[in-house]
């Protein structure tokens, strides 16, 4: 089931599958409140993260075979994250499409770019050299990005330029993507349809 409210800019999604149950609401002009439930704590922690720094109002509840891994719960999240995002910025007219930061946490240094192009693509470069951070599976951050870069069709480039701290690297990724995706969804009152050579998206 799929709702998409237009003026608000607003998307809500549910999707079920034998591995998940996903209920997820994301509100691209919001004030970054978060409410996120998905049964492993330092992904829910991230998902908070990424709704403050980007000043989306986002709920997310999940309930996945976590008794198997975290693979499911955190890949399917990404997907459902990814198709709010595609239908909340609806035809993209009168948007930034381009949006990128570069962010310090502590020690590390993230750069994070994306083009809301309609072409999806992910551009990985994290060294994270611990198998979790807290109740996390690192490979899963990767995985995390490919679900929501094709959800949305989106072009998305994400960077290590420094640091050692996994869990700085991640959070910072997190963050840097909640700021890149605010500034590309951000309306430019100068922008008259869509912002493209081509006239579409």
């Amino acid at each position: 089931m799929d709702k998409k409210t237009e003026q608000n800019r607003i998307a809500a999604i549910t999707r079920t599958t034998k591995e998940t149950d996903i209920s997820l609401t994301l509100n691209l002009d919001g004030s970054g409140q978060a409410e996120i439930d998905t049964g492993i704590g330092f992904f829910d922690h991230m998902l908070h993260g990424f709704a403050r720094h980007g000043l989306f109002d986002l709920q997310v509840k999940v309930k996945g075979d976590l008794q198997v891994d975290t693979h499911h719960t955190i890949e399917d999240t990404g997907i459902v994250l990814g198709n709010a995002i595609r239908q909340a910025v609806g035809d993209k007219a009168g948007i930034v499409r381009y949006g990128f930061r570069i962010l310090p946490m502590d020690e590390a240094l993230i750069l994070c770019a994306l083009d809301l192009c309609n072409r999806p693509y992910l551009v990985y470069d994290l060294r994270l050299d611990r198998e979790r951070v807290g109740d996390l599976e690192t490979e899963m951050v990767r995985e995390f990005f490919y679900a929501v870069a094709y959800g949305a069709a989106m072009n998305l480039h994400i960077k290590q330029m420094d640091g050692s701290n996994n869990h700085h690297i991640i959070e910072g990724t997190f963050k840097a993507f909640g700021k890149a995706l605010d500034e590309a969804t951000r309306r430019d009152g100068r922008i008259l349809g869509v912002l493209s050579t081509k006239g579409s998206l």
